[in-house]
């Protein structure tokens, strides 16, 4: 709690941009989000796109490569955050706007406090809107516990066994259509 409130009144506005990938929708809406925020860089975890192809579309709306920060090694919605909270503790930022799906939201707002904040980093969610409905509350408990192990343990549990991780066979072909 304590890094929180330091957080916030340290970096009372966002720093800097978080988009979680899975979509290129989430991609084409921070483009746009982003060209009235020039001051602030652009990260992009585990893209819906390919990252030539994002790259081309920033630039052809004129944003900088150089605002442009790529990381690959999320594998889902709990790695998004495990794999960048160190690069962004070095780069000194403590708020961030979270650009995910509103679908998607819920459950990246529980995990983004977790992770994110047990390292001082608070988010001001941003929301692309979809027509998918809200994930399921067992989605985001699971990874709401998956985020407590990481905090406990350093482990994510990525690698445990996709049915331990799955309530049942259509979550798995769900979550492969829509992230």
């Amino acid at each position: 709690m304590v890094r929180i409130a330091i957080a916030t009144y340290q970096a009372p506005q966002p720093q800097a941009i978080l988009t979680l990938g899975g979509d290129f929708d989430r991609e084409f809406f921070t483009a746009h989000f982003a060209l009235s925020r020039p001051d602030l860089d652009i990260w992009i975890s585990s893209g819906g796109l390919p990252q030539d192809l994002s790259q081309q579309y920033f630039h052809d709306l004129g944003i900088p490569e150089s605002r442009l920060h790529y990381d690959q090694r999320a594998v889902d919605t709990v790695t998004n955050f495990t794999s960048l909270v160190h690069d962004l503790k070095q780069q000194d930022i403590q708020h961030l706007y979270l650009i995910t799906s509103d679908f998607h939201m819920r459950r990246a707002k529980l995990i983004a406090a977790l992770v994110l904040g047990s390292h001082g980093v608070i988010i001001t969610p941003v929301s692309v809107p979809t027509r998918t409905p809200p994930e399921s509350p067992v989605h985001i408990l699971r990874d709401g516990l998956r985020g407590v192990l990481w905090i406990l343990t350093g482990r994510t549990g990525a690698n445990l066994n996709r049915t331990l991780l799955f309530t049942s066979p259509g979550d798995l072909e769900q979550r492969e259509r829509r992230v």
